[in-house]
C-alpha cells in the first residue's frame, strides 16, 4: 500500500512557512530554502541567546567604570573596594544605581575607597 504523508506534511509545511514570513524571495516561498533558513535562524536565535548576556554584562561594565572613574577610582578597585568592603552587589544593580541614583552610588565608592585604605 502507498503511503502519503498529506495531512502531517501540509501541518508541517505551514508551521514552518509561517516561521519564515518576513525573509525576502525565495526564503519565506520555496520549501527547500525555507527549510534551511529556518535551521540557521535557530542556530543563531540559540547561540544569540548566550551572546546578549555577554553583551549585557560588558555594557554594565562600560557604565560602571565611566561612573567611577569620574570619582577617580578605577573600575578594578572599585571591585576589589566592594568585595574588601563586603558590599555583594551585581554589576546590574551597580550600573542602575551609577546611573539613578549617583548620591548613593559615591556613598558605594567612599565605602571602597575606605575599605581599600584600611587594607
Amino acid at each position: 500500500m502507498r503511503v502519503t504523508y498529506g495531512k502531517a506534511r501540509r501541518r508541517k509545511k505551514k508551521r514552518l512557512f509561517k516561521e519564515a514570513r518576513g525573509n525576502v524571495g525565495g526564503r519565506s516561498r520555496l520549501w527547500r530554502t525555507v527549510q534551511e533558513t529556518i535551521l540557521r535562524s535557530r542556530a543563531y536565535a540559540y547561540r544569540d541567546r548566550r551572546v546578549r548576556k555577554r553583551d549585557f554584562r560588558s555594557l554594565w561594565i562600560t557604565r560602571i567604570t565611566a561612573a567611577s572613574r569620574a570619582r577617580g577610582m578605577r573600575y578594578s578597585e572599585l571591585v576589589f573596594g566592594l568585595r574588601l568592603a563586603g558590599i555583594e552587589v551585581n554589576r546590574k544593580m551597580l550600573s542602575e544605581i551609577a546611573i539613578h541614583n549617583p548620591e548613593i552610588f559615591d556613598e558605594i565608592v567612599a565605602a571602597a575607597q575606605t575599605a581599600i585604605s584600611n587594607k
